[in-house]
């Protein structure tokens, strides 16, 4: 049975694109469309969609008030599709956090239609397996204050190396809320587009211990840092001397993906070996899943998020499947084991 999706923008050129793309699949269908949120609450009773496409910034209403409105009263997966302007992707993150379960950008000088209407397609298959019960229960849940984890009694050489998708965002802050601010180097590769990676980096900077920034370039990897994957361009780690530093690039879609985990976790295996740390976080499909398996063939320690606290348990599971995964952990105590297995 194909999956029923509500496109809702202002933009009639907007709603024509996708709704094109969309139907190219043989298991999506775009049942309706909306100009506004006014008309999407009556076509959401009368349609019944699987999942719902947001913009943001729309007449009569904005996205993120209705988005609210629809949890509270009718709760299904939204996937936020907004510009890449740096206003708006802040805002994209603060409809994550009030509920959507992805965020995507509109085709622009970044993104052509194709690879924008690959990553919304791939998206859209994912919502439609998310709990947005289970999902609102975990965001309220794991964004709650936690404390963190005592500073390490040493600093380390080893490198934690982080994957996820949907979901991960509210993973990633829970976990990098408990780090020290002497925790090991970690790496970051979140399925996120150009723009939204700045602003989550942003926002994980100022509520953490750890510095958190965006990765650029021959940014250095050190203790008390995390580096997020640019959206849109693949992040690698590489030995520099008796150090590491991190080349970004552009490159294809990996497994249809861009930044890819396989791209970071490969690049572990190879240059960091032994002193690497692999965690793998709730997303659909497979990415990371051969390129961890790598890293514990290599003498990487691996840990999976199970499936209980996974809002998608896809790329764990593949993990999991291939025997990647050496510790299955809730995503409670995934940041003290991480920590743990980086120190010891």
């Amino acid at each position: 049975m194909a999956i029923k999706v509500l496109i809702v923008d202002d933009s009639a050129v907007v709603r024509q694109t996708l709704e094109r793309e969309l139907n190219k699949c043989a298991d999506i269908e775009v049942v309706g469309t909306a100009p506004d949120p006014y008309v999407a609450r009556d076509k959401v009773v009368a349609l019944k969609p699987d999942v719902l496409t947001l913009d943001i910034e729309m007449p009569r209403m904005d996205g993120i008030t209705f988005l609210r409105k629809l949890m509270k009263h009718h709760p299904l997966p939204v996937i936020i599709v907004s510009s890449l302007a740096r206003q708006g992707s802040a805002v994209a993150l603060e409809a994550i956090q009030a509920g959507a379960v992805e965020a995507i950008a509109k085709p622009g000088e970044a993104y052509s239609i194709g690879d924008m209407a690959i990553q919304l397609q791939d998206k859209i298959r994912a919502a439609a397996r998310v709990n947005v019960q289970q999902l609102l229960r975990q965001t309220s849940q794991y964004l709650n204050p936690t404390t963190p984890i005592k500073a390490l009694t040493a600093t380390t050489n080893k490198i934690i190396c982080i994957g996820s998708s949907t979901g991960g965002t509210q993973a990633l802050e829970f976990i990098l809320r408990q780090f020290p601010a002497n925790a090991p180097a970690t790496l970051i590769v979140q399925h996120m587009p150009a723009g939204f990676t700045r602003s989550f980096a942003e926002r994980l900077n100022g509520l953490c211990q750890v510095e958190v920034k965006e990765a650029e370039d021959r940014d250095s990897v050190r203790p008390g840092r995390v580096l997020i994957a640019p959206g849109n361009q693949h992040m690698l780690v590489k030995r520099s001397g008796a150090s590491y530093l991190v080349e970004v690039k552009d490159g294809p879609l990996i497994g249809r993906h861009r930044p890819a985990v396989e791209v970071l976790f490969n690049s572990a295996s190879q240059f960091v070996g032994a002193n690497a740390v692999a965690v793998m976080l709730t997303g659909m499909g497979a990415d990371g899943a051969d390129g961890m398996l790598k890293m514990k063939e290599n003498g990487a320690r691996t840990i999976g998020q199970d499936e209980a606290t996974c809002v998608v348990y896809g790329m764990p599971k593949a993990a999991a499947e291939r025997g990647a995964v050496e510790f299955v952990l809730p995503l409670q105590k995934i940041a003290e084991r991480a920590l743990q297995l980086a120190s010891g």
